[in-house]
């Protein structure tokens, strides 16, 4: 096995909304797309289209509980924090030293309402 993740869905309950808080923050641009009664906004790397999406439709409920995923906040979370409250979250746990080996961590919560992790080595 190469890798363990595959795939994240995002829940949200405003596309629009979500693509801006994710876009602003994260500089994120998306495809669009509709799969049987979903909305999908597939977050687009540079070409690379097949590691995360924002997914709208029933049974994605945004929440503060269950697994919490983390995105790479590389070089710095600090500039990523700074753009979060503006684009309509907030920030529950800063900037925080964990080791040399898993570096620094963060948790805000997105325009969604959905705890996402930061981390940068």
């Amino acid at each position: 096995m190469k890798k363990l993740i595959t795939w994240t869905e995002i829940p949200v309950e405003d596309l629009h909304r979500a693509k801006k808080f994710y876009g602003h923050v994260f500089g994120l641009k998306f495809i669009d797309m509709r799969v049987a009664e979903f909305d999908y906004s597939i977050i687009d790397l540079d070409g690379n289209t097949d590691s995360a999406a924002l997914v709208k439709g029933y049974g994605y409920t945004p929440s503060l509980e269950g697994t919490t995923i983390y995105l790479n906040a590389t070089p710095d979370i600090d500039p990523i924090l700074k753009k979060v409250v503006t684009a309509g979250g907030s920030i529950i746990l800063g900037k925080t030293y964990l080791s040399p080996e898993a570096g620094y961590i963060a948790f805000i919560i997105d325009s969604e309402g959905n705890k996402i992790g930061l981390q940068h080595t």
